[in-house]
C-alpha cells in the first residue's frame, strides 16, 4: 500500500482544513488508518485512527471535539478534518496504514504540512 497526505496549507487560527490521504492497492480498505502530527522540534503525536468499517479511535486530548476522521473506501482516502485550528496545531500530518492484525503502523504517507497562523 502506498500513501499519499495532501492538503496542507497556511490558514488563520479558526479556520478549518480538511486533509485526504490516499492509498494505492485494493486491499486498503481492509486496513486501519491512522493520523499522526509533528510539530517542529517535538516528538510524533498520534492523533486518532479510523477501522476498516468506519469506527474511529479516541483522539487525542489535544484535537478532541474539533478534529474528524473519515474513510472513503470506494475512493482508497481517508480524511482528517479539522475544526477551530490553533497555533499549536502546525505541524506535518501523515497518515499510516496497517493490517488489523498487526501492531505496528507498517505503511507510511510523507506527510502534507500544515500552519495555523495566530
Amino acid at each position: 500500500v502506498q500513501l499519499q497526505a495532501y492538503g496542507g496549507g497556511l490558514v488563520q487560527a479558526g479556520a478549518s482544513l480538511r486533509l485526504s490521504c490516499a492509498a494505492s492497492g485494493r486491499a486498503f480498505s481492509t486496513y486501519l488508518v491512522g493520523w499522526f502530527r509533528q510539530a517542529p522540534g517535538k516528538e510524533r503525536e498520534f492523533v486518532g485512527s479510523i477501522s476498516r468499517d468506519g469506527a474511529t479511535t479516541p483522539s487525542a486530548d489535544s484535537v478532541k471535539g474539533r478534529f474528524t476522521i473519515s474513510r472513503d473506501n470506494a475512493k482508497n482516502t481517508v480524511y482528517l478534518q479539522m475544526s477551530s485550528l490553533k497555533a499549536e496545531d502546525t505541524a506535518v500530518y501523515y497518515c499510516a496504514a496497517r493490517g488489523v492484525a498487526m501492531t505496528q503502523y507498517t505503511f507510511w504517507g510523507q506527510g502534507t504540512l500544515v500552519t495555523v497562523s495566530s
